[in-house]
């Protein structure tokens, strides 16, 4: 898929009184998608559900994230952190997700996904962090020129 770097550039921000919330199955794929996931991702329900959670992987976002994730959920233990994500028209909206696994009578059924909004700070330290971790693991990162 070929992208024109400049709709990487337009961010939706998170409303303060928002959470975003999604459940998955065990391969990552959405079973539910509240209405502020749809409204702020841009999709429609029904192009979220039954899709990969990766529908909105922002590929700013280092693969290191989200092997640390999985080995959280490995471990039955909750996963904390900053995420970027990709909008169906290619914007971008940050939030801090817990994802945490969901068991019925001991057993794994599926997966929770609650995102809150997080401050301006907080998007410029991480997205220096995720550039400096794609590039220290051979990723791509993104380069903006200004003229």
């Amino acid at each position: 898929m070929q992208y024109n770097e400049s709709e990487f550039l337009i961010e939706t921000v998170v409303p303060e009184d928002e959470l975003i919330i999604s459940r998955t199955d065990l391969q990552g794929i959405i079973t539910y998608a509240n209405e502020t996931f749809c409204e702020i991702s841009g999709y429609e329900e029904d192009e979220l559900i039954g899709k990969s959670h990766n529908i909105v992987r922002h590929p700013d976002m280092p693969s290191a994230a989200f092997a640390d994730l999985w080995d959280k959920m490995k471990n039955k233990k909750q996963w904390i952190g900053i995420v970027k994500n990709l909008r169906k028209d290619k914007g971008y909206y940050w939030v801090k997700a817990i994802i945490s696994g969901v068991y019925k009578n001991g057993e794994l059924v599926e997966y929770k996904s609650l995102r809150t909004p997080i401050s301006y700070e907080e998007k410029l330290q991480h997205q220096k962090l995720y550039d400096k971790m794609r590039q220290e693991n051979g990723e791509k990162i993104r380069k903006v020129i200004y003229e």
